[in-house]
């Protein structure tokens, strides 16, 4: 049986009002546009941004009059038009047959704060989960956001999926956990202008030896633009880094004939996880003087 993904990584135009219910409509018209292009392109799996209908601004939400940091209004929010667009993307998502995650608030019940998540939703349109972010920036926990509580592991297609939120790519403890997970790529989507942060997710695709998607908003991509790691760290696709919405499409094929992906999926991987098992215990030197770290040369 063929183990083979074909991974779509958007860069779409991220609205930064949420109460701006004309620019949540375009967020929500773009990403359908996206993921039709995705389809077309044979994706099973479509990646957007953190906050892809909206990732609300602190200097919107969360500001007083005198420019002080106050505790966010969410009451000011156009929630009936978030979940809209969050249901025409699902509806569409049925229709094309295409896996679709994508970034948006999502609300509790007051007085507790809102999480910010990501969506994970089925080829046959169904919300099947979402992953909360759960770690926050200050001003985020402060003022903005209830943290989430626990990992997110998706199957499609055989092919195991981890999720993670843009500083949490400043925890390696989150990307060292989906290691353990067993999962054969994680998709990071982050809202910031940062190129030092493709490094980090580049890193992670080196230590950990799995895929991973990197999505940025379009409006960001000048920096660096959104794309797909192979396991090893190189990138095997990236956006135009021209500020327009794009795709990066790859696949991720488990049985790679790629010489590097197959080394560190295969070989790699299985050998450092046998490392951090247990593998040199037995072979530590017991009872030799030489061995001690105080001799003389």
């Amino acid at each position: 049986m063929a183990r083979t993904l074909r991974l779509a990584v958007a860069q779409s135009t991220v609205p930064e009002d949420p109460t701006d219910r004309g620019a949540l409509r375009a967020a929500g018209q773009e990403i359908r546009g996206l993921m039709v292009e995705a389809a077309g392109a044979g994706a099973r799996l479509v990646q957007f941004p953190e906050g892809a209908i909206t990732y609300p601004s602190k200097h919107v939400m969360a500001t007083g009059p005198d420019g002080e940091r106050v505790p966010a209004d969410w009451s000011r929010a156009a929630w009936d038009v978030l979940r809209e667009e969050a249901e025409s993307i699902a509806a569409l998502a049925g229709k094309l047959g295409l896996w679709t995650v994508f970034g948006s608030i999502h609300p509790l019940t007051p007085p507790h704060r809102p999480h910010n998540s990501l969506y994970v939703v089925s080829d046959l349109g169904r919300p099947v989960a979402r992953y909360d972010k759960r770690y926050l920036s200050h001003t985020e926990v402060s003022f903005l956001y209830s943290p989430g509580q626990q990992p997110l592991v998706v199957e499609v297609d055989g092919i195991r999926f981890g999720f993670a939120l843009c500083i949490e790519a400043n925890f390696p403890e989150v990307f060292a956990e989906y290691e353990r997970l067993d999962v054969d790529c994680v998709l990071l989507s982050v809202m910031v202008d940062d190129a030092p942060w493709a490094r980090v997710a580049q890193a992670y695709g080196t230590l950990h030896n799995y895929w991973l998607g990197y999505s940025v908003p379009a409006q960001f991509s000048t920096t660096v633009p959104s794309g797909i790691v192979a396991p090893g760290g190189r990138w095997l696709a990236r956006c135009p880094a021209d500020g327009r919405p794009a795709l990066a499409v790859a696949d991720i094929d488990l049985d790679s004939p790629d010489e590097d992906i197959g080394m560190a999926v295969r070989h790699a991987r299985p050998w450092r996880r046998s490392a951090r098992a247990g593998l040199y215990d037995e072979r530590i030197p017991v009872g030799d003087a030489r061995s001690d770290t105080r001799t003389e040369f």
